[in-house]
């Protein structure tokens, strides 16, 4: 009896936490769970996606990641946040090894590469106005691609924000969604245009812990 007495309360048990509800995701979709202070990029969840047409028979992505820098804001005052970020474009990522060995191959004979090289310059974007409105931002910069600065708006959006899990760091998180265009050719990077699209989208996912 006592036996049977035990597996029963082993089995009810087992099905008390099977019937939990599952936890919930630390980030929070309410903009009130931002803090303000100053971020660092988390470069493990940092992701820079860029797009162009190839040949105009598709669209063709690779990624840039490792992405480091800061990001201050107040949530009171949102149109005076700045964002500071550096992206490291030697370690670009695509799904073709030999395209990838062509974006960081060294020019023939010392001469221009196609792309950005051997020794590729890391490229880098800083704020210089933030116009909030809502949850969305127009957020415009200075990027520094290729070693050619120009200006560049950002759209970006408000992702979620949060504490995440101490067995997780326990640091406080908030993350956005911003995205542009620009011209590859303005950053002495035509090399096959027209054939392969000028026109590149960057679809960014920013992720920051304080």
């Amino acid at each position: 009896m006592r036996l049977a007495y035990a597996a029963l309360l082993a089995l009810a048990s087992t099905t008390a936490v099977a019937q939990q509800a599952p936890m919930a995701a630390p980030g929070s979709k309410n903009p009130a769970a931002v803090t303000g202070g100053t971020y660092t990029a988390d470069p493990g969840h940092t992701l820079v996606t860029w797009t162009l047409d190839h040949l105009g028979f598709s669209p063709y992505t690779g990624i840039f990641g490792e992405v480091s820098g800061t990001l201050t804001l107040d949530p009171k005052n949102p149109n005076a946040a700045k964002v500071d970020v550096t992206i490291p474009v030697s370690k670009v990522v695509t799904a073709s090894a030999g395209l990838t060995a062509h974006l960081t191959r060294a020019g023939k004979d010392g001469g221009k590469p196609d792309f950005f090289g051997a020794n590729a310059a890391d490229a880098r974007f800083v704020s210089t106005s933030v116009v909030a409105k809502g949850q969305t931002a127009k957020i415009t910069g200075n990027l520094t691609l290729n070693g050619v600065t120009r200006p560049v708006t950002l759209d970006a959006s408000f992702y979620g924000a949060g504490k995440a899990p101490a067995m997780m760091g326990g640091k406080e998180n908030v993350g956005f969604r911003a995205s542009t265009t620009i011209m590859r050719s303005q950053f002495g990077l035509g090399f096959g245009v027209p054939m392969v699209g000028d026109a590149v989208k960057l679809d960014i996912a920013a992720a920051f812990q304080k």
